[in-house]
């Protein structure tokens, strides 16, 4: 192929996998977090969890999983050499098994995430995960306090670094009116037309917006510079005077840095 064919085939090729790869990082740390928040969640014993006669085969399988799950309302399965999903209703009666297509396998595994979070399996995915980042929200903020973070802020800062993004969640350091380094979350995996975030690019701040638009490329290649603005429901933004637009970079942090943070903690 030419090389303009070989270039654009390369850039789909490098979108696709970072746009997998964010996804990824950002779905481990909601789950690490979800299995957090019910450490102490009573786990029901194996002769004592409620099923429909036909899913007697799946006890113990079942078992183990709500060892790790406890919150669980919707269960993959793996037993007698095929896959399928068990319900939980509201008597705690675990439901006949049904055989996991991709869809509900699909949605099995996100209910890992949303019904630790008490979100409904069948609620819309991205609304889910959106009101999850707002949950997450003030937990990143006790990040703020922790001895290490502060040290990793403060050499960022050295660097000249001023935002710094990992997993929904951005660091940002606002100099003006000595806030110092606040905590801001990053809008949805793709832009509004579908266009996919890219990792590099500037961010120019024209008002005080709660969320961050890191830069994306559309599908004909045009880079689109980042900016900040609120969501719904928050109101206009408060501008900026024009004085203190600020244009940035932003660098990505390890994923694994955070889901530690948010884990066990082994930087504190």
């Amino acid at each position: 192929m030419d090389a303009t064919e070989k270039t654009s085939l390369t850039l789909k090729v490098r979108k696709a996998l970072q746009s997998r790869q964010r996804l990824a990082d950002e779905e481990a740390l909601m789950l690490s977090e979800a299995v957090r928040r019910h450490a102490d969640t009573p786990r029901i014993p194996i002769d004592q969890i409620k099923l429909h006669i036909e899913a007697e085969p799946y006890r113990e399988a079942l078992a183990q999983e709500l060892q790790t799950y406890p919150y669980l309302w919707m269960a993959l399965l793996d037993g007698r050499g095929r896959q399928v999903v068990l319900y939980r209703n509201a008597d705690d009666v675990w439901s006949k098994p049904y055989p996991a297509g991709e869809k509900s396998a699909e949605k099995a595994m996100r209910a890992r995430i949303a019904n630790g979070f008490k979100f409904h399996h069948d609620q819309h995915w991205g609304q889910v995960k959106a009101r999850i980042r707002a949950e997450l929200l003030p937990r990143a903020n006790q990040l703020l306090q922790l001895a290490s973070v502060q040290r990793l802020l403060a050499e960022a800062l050295a660097r000249g670094e001023r935002v710094l993004v990992s997993n929904g969640i951005v660091f940002w350091y606002e100099p003006d009116g000595q806030l110092g380094w606040t905590v801001k979350a990053t809008t949805s995996d793709k832009g509004e037309d579908g266009s996919t975030l890219w990792r590099e690019g500037t961010i120019l701040s024209t008002n005080h917006g709660r969320l961050v638009v890191l830069p994306y490329v559309k599908e004909n290649g045009e880079h689109v510079r980042g900016h900040t603005k609120n969501g719904p429901g928050d109101g206009r933004a408060k501008p900026r005077h024009r004085d203190h637009f600020v244009e940035i970079p932003f660098r990505e942090l390890r994923g694994d840095l955070m889901i530690g943070l948010f884990g066990e903690l082994p930087y504190e």
